[in-house]
């Protein structure tokens, strides 16, 4: 897979949109079907008064946008950081900046929206601040894919960390004297046995990953959202929104809650941009 993303990662992205629009975006929607089925069902769910042609125009644009996701993630393997500066622009984040020098740290929290995987441009533009990023991964079963995927993030600087050691790498990074932000996507489904909170998403009652809030409350480490738009193909811009400078001193589910509320609002604003395609509520389909 690397020698063909290697390769694919020389032309311009003009092409890579080219062939996402007229090879990728076909493959995936009308001859593998990619789990059309899950999709139709997720955004029904979801949207219960769309009507089936304004369903069927949503799943057509969302397959174009996962066409454009793949052919943003290759152009990520030899993209410099002057046109990555262009293409994700971040707002609030002096603020932001502010609260991590304040209090030793802060927690940024987002969700499979846009391109996400862009989004680790945070650490660069955080550098600027005196800021240090490590941002939370789960590894994939693939070693080949995995180690793919860490080289293409790490060109976008800071440092990553496996979900199973956050928190030894939160209390051994208390000894650096730059402050540290906390990167983490927070929509993934907790597995069976693990820590979550349940709430209303999309209409559906919906368990969701409530570390970052345990880490927060641990740490004392502010908590942002992270609201992504896309201005227009191929550039994002990511808002940096507080949900709480006090952690410790929140209800016990409140900052998850509100993670979920803007979640869904960011999703709702651009429902094409959202990863429809993952297994979220693990229903039991067929391709």
């Amino acid at each position: 897979m690397e020698t063909l993303v290697k390769f694919f990662s020389r032309l311009p992205l003009g092409v890579l949109y080219a062939l996402a629009d007229g090879l990728v975006y076909p493959i995936l929607f009308y001859i593998a079907r990619y789990r059309r089925r899950l999709v139709r069902l997720n955004m029904r769910n979801a949207f219960p008064d769309m009507s089936d042609k304004a369903l069927l125009k949503l799943e057509k644009e969302y397959y174009h946008h996962l066409a454009d996701v793949t052919a943003e993630v290759i152009h990520a393997y030899r993209v410099s950081d002057e046109e990555m500066k262009k293409r994700v622009q971040f707002v609030n984040g002096e603020d932001a900046a502010r609260l991590a020098h304040e209090y030793g740290g802060n927690m940024l929290m987002l969700g499979h929206i846009g391109n996400w995987e862009w989004m680790a441009e945070v650490s660069h533009y955080m550098e600027q601040f005196g800021v240090e990023s490590t941002h939370l991964y789960r590894k994939q079963k693939d070693e080949k894919v995995n180690a793919l995927m860490l080289y293409i993030r790490r060109r976008r600087g800071g440092n990553y960390c496996d979900k199973n050691l956050i928190l030894r790498t939160m209390v051994a990074n208390r000894r650096h004297e730059a402050p540290q932000s906390y990167g983490m996507i927070s929509d993934q489904k907790p597995s069976a046995h693990g820590e979550h909170y349940t709430t209303t998403f999309f209409n559906r009652q919906t368990p969701f990953l409530n570390g970052t809030e345990v880490l927060a409350r641990k740490f004392g480490y502010p908590v942002y959202f992270f609201y992504i738009r896309q201005l227009q193909r191929g550039y994002y811009q990511a808002e940096f929104i507080l949900i709480s400078d006090k952690p410790q001193e929140e209800a016990e589910g409140y900052i998850t809650e509100q993670y979920v509320r803007l979640l869904e609002k960011n999703i709702k604003e651009s429902p094409a941009l959202w990863l429809w395609s993952h297994n979220r509520w693990r229903i039991d389909y067929k391709k």
